[in-house]
């Protein structure tokens, strides 16, 4: 795995070992930052249930102004660590060993621009998720949220939270699924 594009251009990153993580693939990961681009820059980007890092390495890498990595595991915790020493992206990088749910509570203090999710599948861990953003203070209409899921994960539930999906990318085994908040 590597980072595609930015100012750590093709440093390649660590994976945690072990089959707790699934590391989005270059090829996924690059036609999702094409599309993340025009709200890239400047941006405050949280990665939840980060695993390696590498997603919101990317964002970083592409001009994002600050990332959040949200994880619990440890060696993926020590594994994004090393990631983002490595290139050079820790001054931006805020890790936090916590669960993403307890995280969510009452670890972010500024205002998302993008907050991304790849849960493991088959857990509802996104209608979770959006249960928490839908009062977040740090939530607004603005905020772009994208969760990655397996194909057949619904999201007909997402309108109900006060949310709306204005995209829905799919690929052969998985998707993403963009959402705003309802205004």
């Amino acid at each position: 795995m590597r980072v595609i594009a930015g100012t750590a251009r093709r440093l390649l990153l660590k994976t945690p070992d072990g089959l707790d993580t699934r590391p989005t693939a270059d090829r996924i990961k690059e036609t999702l930052f094409n599309m993340l681009m025009p709200d890239l820059p400047d941006a405050v980007f949280i990665d939840l249930f980060s695993g390696s890092g590498g997603i919101g390495i990317e964002a970083l890498s592409r001009g994002a102004r600050k990332a959040y990595f949200i994880e619990n595991n440890s060696k993926a915790i020590a594994c994004i660590t090393d990631n983002i020493e490595h290139t050079h992206l820790a001054d931006k990088s805020v890790v936090l060993k916590q669960d993403v749910f307890a995280a969510l509570r009452g670890s972010i203090k500024e205002t998302a621009d993008i907050i991304f999710l790849d849960p493991p599948y088959g857990q509802e861990y996104d209608r979770k998720v959006l249960e928490i953003l839908q009062n977040a203070p740090y939530v607004s209409g603005d905020t772009l949220i994208v969760a990655e899921a397996a194909l057949k994960t619904p999201f007909d539930y997402a309108e109900a939270l006060g949310f709306t999906v204005t995209k829905e990318k799919r690929y052969k085994t998985n998707k993403h699924v963009f959402i705003k908040k309802s205004v």
